[in-house]
């Protein structure tokens, strides 16, 4: 069993990415291109999974600390109220992967209910965040073995040499999946259980429909982090892209689209104005939007259909008393 894991944190970091390149690496020019196209386009938009830099990160952790803002409390508690029967229903397996696995905090938890779990994979595209995370674990889990794994979790083809066992478990929280379109949550769902493979059970958090009065706030706080949170993209830009954005000029909006059943965060533009980005100018119109984000959210059997569309069969569903939030857990033949 291996037991310095900060270093073999730091070590796995360095061999999965390019971030320490000077030039512009593929994850810089992965930005740039995004970002200059979704400016081109009308209407406008950038890619939600470009908000965890260091600092969106931290700002997103503050998010779930907040009053208004309810997946991570309820999907907490739900974690620690069933840990018990959902270790039971996931089965014996030694790896655990988790997709998107952000700040792992809810990971513990789930890790101290699966107790022969030896190895765990977490997936991020925010690697300095994953290496803290990686380290906080391993401070509390003795004996576990972390790879953490630098790259788009929706595209993620290969595992760790190490993770190829017989059987393996998932975790994908927060919520995350209502980020993607049915599409993309449809052919998530199918790349994880290609990777995961057969017999595997795959631990998901799904945010459930519910009265706009609960949902808007979540988005939009009193306090203003998720504007901080949304308004960073801009902040990025002008410090990796070489941008001269004013961010003083765009303002958050969160609003409910009823009918596709999602939230949606905005930048808005309070006036006329030129941003330049890598040497290219783009003209905003007042009132103009810059698309951030969907959330999408879901009936229990609205997602459970999904996750037959994608070759899971839905093992069982845990809510809390207000049917905020749920639990799914899938598994494979």
């Amino acid at each position: 069993m291996e037991r310095d894991i900060p270093h073999q944190i730091v070590e796995d970091l360095e061999r999965s990415s390019s971030l320490t390149s000077p030039r512009l690496d593929p994850a810089r020019a992965d930005f740039a291109q995004a970002v200059l196209a979704g400016f081109a386009r009308k209407p406008r938009s950038l890619p939600c999974r470009f908000f965890y830099d260091a600092r969106g990160s931290a700002l997103f952790e503050e998010i779930t600390q907040l009053e208004e803002y309810y997946p991570t409390r309820v999907e907490t508690a739900l974690l620690e109220a069933y840990g018990a029967e959902i270790a039971e229903r996931m089965g014996d397996a030694s790896v655990l992967v988790e997709f998107g696995s952000g700040s792992s905090r809810k990971t513990s938890l789930l890790l101290s209910a699966l107790g022969r779990v030896t190895l765990y994979v977490p997936i991020d595209v925010a690697g300095e965040s994953l290496a803290e995370a990686a380290e906080w674990l391993s401070e509390r889990h003795t004996g576990l073995a972390i790879r953490p794994l630098i790259a788009d979790f929706t595209k993620t083809r290969t595992l760790p040499v190490a993770a190829r066992r017989p059987r393996k478990l998932g975790f994908f929280s927060g919520s995350t999946i209502g980020n993607l379109t049915q599409a993309d949550a449809r052919a998530f769902l199918a790349n994880a259980a290609r990777l995961l493979g057969r017999h595997a059970a795959f631990l998901v958090g799904v945010d459930l429909k519910k009265d706009p009065a609960i949902l808007i706030p979540a988005y939009n706080d009193r306090r203003g982090v998720t504007a901080a949170f949304n308004l960073n993209l801009l902040e990025r830009i002008n410090r990796e892209l070489d941008g001269d954005i004013d961010v003083a000029g765009f303002a958050h909006d969160a609003i409910y689209d009823e009918a596709q059943g999602r939230i949606e965060m905005h930048l808005v533009s309070l006036a006329r104005q030129t941003v330049r980005v890598m040497g290219r100018e783009f003209r905003f119109a007042k009132g103009e939007r810059i698309h951030t984000e969907n959330s999408h959210k879901y009936a229990i059997e609205e997602f459970q259909t999904l996750a037959r569309s994608a070759g899971w069969t839905p093992v069982h569903a845990w809510t809390d008393p207000h049917r905020l939030f749920s639990l799914h857990l899938l598994g494979l033949a």
